[in-house]
């Protein structure tokens, strides 16, 4: 028996791959990554579980992709920073203060995927990976510090370390905020505080 048009082993994808993958990081970036099932994300992609793995593959390489998609479209304020700014000190008070507008943008979940999908996750790689993810961020800081105090931009008895770890505990702080209800001007305080504690050269 023929095969009728268009139903045959070569048939486009009836749904906007891109669309699809938008709707899987929203529902991670609200509900975390073991809260949010399989069936959750056939739901709200609105596409089947064939079509799910054919287009993603398993639910955790679905992550593993909306992850560096947040990155891009979502995350990337902190890498801008970094590039862009003169200094350690100047890289820092962008991030902070893009983390309060991105953290509670209207129309989207509060917070950071980045920290808030390792709540409650009890799949190692996937722990390991966002770690790694936040650990990198505290590092490129260190990095920065480092270089403004070989520099003498900041005074050469700056802890680097604990000043990059200070800073990525703020921001993994007003992700928590953001998601418990704080605005952004609540945000803006708080980054102001923390730029307070940096040494002057």
């Amino acid at each position: 028996m023929a095969t009728a048009p268009g139903r045959g082993r070569g048939r486009p994808r009836s749904f906007d791959r891109a669309t699809a993958l938008e709707k899987a990081l929203m529902a991670f970036w609200e509900h975390g990554y073991e809260a949010t099932s399989v069936s959750d994300l056939t739901r709200v992609m609105d596409i089947g579980a064939p079509s799910l793995y054919a287009a993603f593959g398993d639910k955790r390489s679905l992550f593993e992709e909306v992850v560096a998609e947040y990155g891009s479209r979502y995350g990337s304020f902190t890498d801008r920073a970094l590039a862009e700014e003169p200094t350690a000190r100047a890289a820092v008070e962008r991030t902070l203060r893009q983390a309060a507008v991105e953290y509670t943008a209207p129309g989207r979940p509060h917070g950071c995927l980045v920290v808030h999908a390792a709540v409650n996750c009890s799949t190692p790689e996937v722990e390991e990976s966002l770690r790694e993810r936040r650990n990198a961020n505290i590092a490129a800081f260190e990095s920065r510090i480092r270089a403004d105090i070989a520099a003498g931009v900041l005074p050469a008895d700056t802890d680097a370390a604990a000043l990059a770890r200070h800073t990525g505990a703020m921001i993994q702080g007003m992700s928590q905020q953001a998601r418990d209800g704080a605005s952004r001007a609540d945000l803006e305080a708080l980054a102001e505080i923390a730029l307070s504690v940096w040494p002057r050269s």
